[in-house]
């Protein structure tokens, strides 16, 4: 399953005047807070263990890297079980968009002007850190249910 490319996103309202990879900032904060919480799939793991550490060390963006090694997706191959559980829930659905536009969009003319950083990550990294404890708490089985 493919949750998002960054070049569906070129077409329509993407402003003329920003490079190609502006599309994909948004794909990249999430990538990152993934990886930065284990998130990622054992074969991407694998395959990617120097750059996801390099990620986690903050030398690498994760829009660089979706955009160098995953040909600007975010899949559900490249996620764990939980990783894939929590991204159906918030990123395939209108709450992360939402929460990406009220943290970093502002009064930027859209949310293809957002800057690939880390303190642009730090922010939108504190509000899906929130939104995935409401989630952690609305999917927690209640203890009772093992008995």
């Amino acid at each position: 399953m493919i949750y998002d490319r960054a070049d569906w996103h070129y077409q329509g309202d993407y402003p003329n005047d920003l490079p190609p990879q502006n599309g994909g900032t948004h794909i990249g904060l999430f990538f990152a807070w993934l990886i930065n919480h284990q998130m990622e799939s054992e074969s991407l793991a694998m395959a990617y263990s120097p750059e996801l550490d390099a990620i986690r060390a903050r030398l690498l963006t994760g829009r660089e890297f979706v955009a160098s090694q995953r040909n600007g997706e975010l899949t559900s191959s490249d996620l764990s079980d939980s990783g894939n559980d929590f991204a159906r829930d918030y990123f395939g659905s209108d709450r992360y968009f939402q929460d990406y536009a009220d943290t970093l969009v502002g009064a930027l003319p859209s949310l293809y002007h957002v800057d690939d950083s880390w303190a642009n990550y730090d922010l939108m990294a504190a509000c899906i850190d929130a939104r995935y404890a409401v989630w952690l708490e609305e999917h927690r089985s209640p203890w009772w249910r093992f008995w």
